[in-house]
């Protein structure tokens, strides 16, 4: 049974930081390209950041490009979302999501397997 458990969320202050976490278990994780999207409220899911197999290959939505950093550590079957300077706009429910391909992709549609996702929220 595949399971992607997210963790550290919370609420902090604008221009402070949070670390996401996400385990996952019951898949090859070194074998799965890995996602974050976020949820906020009357929105779609959207992109945040994804990480290719090794690490090698990042991508971001602009809206958090230098501010967010993905990174992967696959002895620990585990993913991070490492964000900083927080604004009240990532207020959102994150989820993690894998996806078993080579390439890192941005559609939710890309991604099979979902954690049931971790509240963010950012005050201002």
């Amino acid at each position: 049974q595949v399971q992607l458990v997210e963790s550290g969320g919370g609420l902090a202050q604008a221009g402070g930081s949070l670390r996401l976490s996400c385990t996952v278990s019951g898949l090859t994780f070194s074998s799965y390209v890995m996602g974050w999207f976020r949820q906020a409220p009357g929105k779609e899911r959207e992109f945040v950041a994804a990480i290719n197999w090794s690490g090698g290959n990042t991508g971001y939505a602009d809206s958090v490009k230098g501010r967010f950093t993905i990174s992967r550590h696959n002895a620990k079957n585990t993913v991070y979302l490492q964000m900083g300077s927080l604004k009240p706009e990532d207020t959102a429910v994150y989820y993690c999501a894998a996806d078993r391909d080579l390439v890192v992709a941005t559609t939710p549609t890309s991604y099979f397997y979902w954690g049931q996702g971790t509240q963010v929220t950012v005050s201002s």
